[in-house]
């Protein structure tokens, strides 16, 4: 796909300097900048390149002041950042438009499917799940008995999503993403053996939510497993059964949330972070990389790090007097020795 310079300026209501019919047709990196390319630039540090790139144009700031020559065509935004990614899922959406279906695929006869869908080949339907309008089942996805799929959700090639789950609208689901497998309930024997017991809850995932590859969210002992609207889940992330995590929660890469927490709404979570079972964490919590919770945060938009978690404040107060140990400890051996002489 080609587009003009114009057409890019009329779509994001900006203001064009320079060749309104200067086309481009992919997108790159403004230092990676190539003719026949459209580039952003958001970041002062990034600034050099728009003197350097050889993008055919570059979308800046309204306020970017430009003290040399510049050889590609601008286009002037409130927000450089906001309409390079308005065009990039653009560009995505347009790309995703595929309908039909491939073959082989399994489709109980009692399935429900909505219209304009895709069905990827190798994709298994259950009995009595329904699908929405326009989703895009990719290759080799698993889709359980009873389960509801909501308007407009992708889900990547490899996604299971087991018996009786839910997923809602507007949701993406990448590679490997598994929702609905068995909550980790195993009640100990006598000796060292454990029975396993049943669990016959499900899973629920709201509208918009975002799921990262290789993520499991575990279906409910009894009742649901719950991810609000708005969530996003980075890869690689583990949730356990009976969790909520409340609207417009993200968190990252490696995080691993044990049974029945309760997490608030607007919550960030960086990467590794642990949480033990049965707690809750207030709303617009933040909680730094590689923390482990052990306890429930009940005040709301506190900033939390280390292992067991403390207040940020505290805690890099803390890693200084940590760093200064072996100092400290060479200037107390140091007072022994002197000590000791006297004494003798």
């Amino acid at each position: 796909m080609e587009f003009t310079a114009r057409i890019i300026a009329d779509y994001l209501k900006g203001e064009i300097e320079g060749d309104p019919e200067a086309k481009v047709s992919a997108f790159a990196k403004i230092e990676e900048g190539r003719p026949g390319a459209l580039s952003f630039l958001a970041n002062p540090k990034y600034e050099k390149y728009l003197y350097e790139t050889r993008s055919s144009i570059v979308i800046v700031g309204k306020a970017q002041t430009v003290a040399r020559p510049v050889s590609g065509t601008l286009i002037r935004v409130d927000d450089p950042y906001r309409s390079f990614a308005a065009l990039l899922e653009l560009y995505a959406s347009a790309r995703e438009e595929k309908t039909g279906r491939e073959e082989p695929v399994s489709v109980a006869p009692s399935a429900k499917l909505g219209e304009d869908i895709f069905i990827g080949a190798f994709s298994c339907i259950g009995e009595n799940a329904s699908i929405g309008n326009r989703v895009k089942i990719h290759q080799q996805v698993y889709i359980g008995e009873n389960v509801r799929i909501g308007d407009r959700t992708v889900l990547y090639p490899g996604v299971k999503i087991y018996r009786d789950c839910v997923v809602g609208a507007d949701c993406v689901l990448h590679a490997g993403a598994v929702v609905g497998a068995d909550g980790f309930g195993f009640a100990p024997q006598t000796g060292s053996d454990y029975k396993k017991v049943p669990q016959i809850g499900n899973a629920v995932i709201e509208d918009r939510v975002e799921i990262g590859a290789n993520t499991c969210i575990d279906r409910a002992t009894m009742g649901s497993t719950i991810i609000r609207k708005g969530v996003k889940l980075d890869n690689l992330i583990q949730v356990g059964h009976n969790v909520e995590i409340g609207e417009n929660t993200v968190i990252a890469s490696q995080t691993g949330i044990s049974g029945s927490c309760r997490i608030g709404k607007n919550c960030m979570f960086a990467g590794q972070v642990g949480l033990a079972g049965h707690i809750t964490v207030a709303d617009g919590t933040k909680i730094g990389a590689q923390s482990g919770l052990n306890s429930s945060i009940k005040e709301a938009n506190r900033t939390v790090m280390g292992s067991p978690a403390v207040d940020y404040a505290d805690c890099m107060r803390s890693y200084v007097i940590v760093r200064q140990l072996p100092a400290i400890k060479k200037r107390l051996d140091e007072l022994e020795r002197k000590l000791n002489e006297k004494q003798s």
